[in-house]
């Protein structure tokens, strides 16, 4: 039986731990060729691994990403590789530390933006002729349950997060016409370094591993899924419809 993802090319962002990490070989078991980008070498280099060990293949990328001009010679590379990007899945992000509003630093507060939110827009503006170049484009991006809370101390992710949203949902409107498949995902609370931060006391194995969330992300990325423009929970096993536009 062929591979769900054979002949497919998909990028992850942050795919040097966490879920990220899960996803990018959950993509290559199922048949992908994995553009791996992160900014640890280290992580990427034990990704390459895990890939090779399950018979797949991976090109690994370390980029930080908030080298925006970097995305671009990212998609040009790929341009002249392959002529298209079959998955893309915006992955990384600061999560930052608690901080009332008044005492986050203003460094602090940009580098979040710059990660969670402009980079990838940027990486949309970057990629996106190439995932119209594909037959079967499919965009992934990770946002969190924290946007429809306004948690207190959690600005700078909160705010990014739903700044993400808007985003990703004008995205998905704009290329609703054609191939291109664009949808947001929730992870939940999930067993990843991030999270042990977020949440020091917290029993991490009271929580899904990465790669049972990863799982999932797959399904959003084969050529016979449908669904654009909206959200899937992963804790609810649903869609979700976006809001409806005012």
């Amino acid at each position: 039986m062929p591979l769900a993802l054979a002949d497919r090319v998909a990028l992850v962002t942050g795919a040097s731990r966490g879920i990220g990490y899960a996803l990018a070989l959950a993509l290559a078991r199922a048949g992908a060729h994995v553009v791996a980008v992160a900014r640890t070498v280290g992580g990427l280099e034990e990704l390459d691994d895990a890939i090779k060990a399950a018979g797949g293949s991976a090109t690994l990328t370390p980029l930080d990403m908030r080298d925006y001009p970097g995305l671009y010679r990212l998609a040009t590379a790929l341009n002249e590789r392959y002529g298209r990007l079959d998955i893309l899945v915006g992955n990384a992000a600061i999560g930052g530390i608690p901080s009332p509003l008044g005492h986050i630093e203003p460094k602090a507060w940009d580098d979040t933006m710059a990660v969670n939110v402009t980079a990838n827009w940027h990486l949309i503006r970057a990629m996106d002729p190439l995932l119209k170049r594909s037959d079967a484009g499919r965009a992934v991006f990770m946002t969190s349950g924290i946007v429809a809370t306004a948690r207190a101390y959690w600005a700078p992710y909160s705010v990014s997060k739903a700044a993400l949203d808007l985003l990703v949902r004008t995205y998905a409107a704009e290329v609703s016409s054609t191939p291109v498949r664009v949808n947001l995902f929730n992870p939940g609370p999930t067993r990843t370094r991030m999270r042990a931060m977020a949440m020091p006391g917290e029993n991490p194995m009271t929580l899904p591993a990465p790669d049972e969330v990863a799982a999932k992300i797959v399904d959003l990325c084969v050529p016979s899924w449908s669904e654009t423009g909206k959200l899937y929970d992963f804790r609810a096993g649903k869609l979700q419809e976006f809001m409806p536009p005012a």
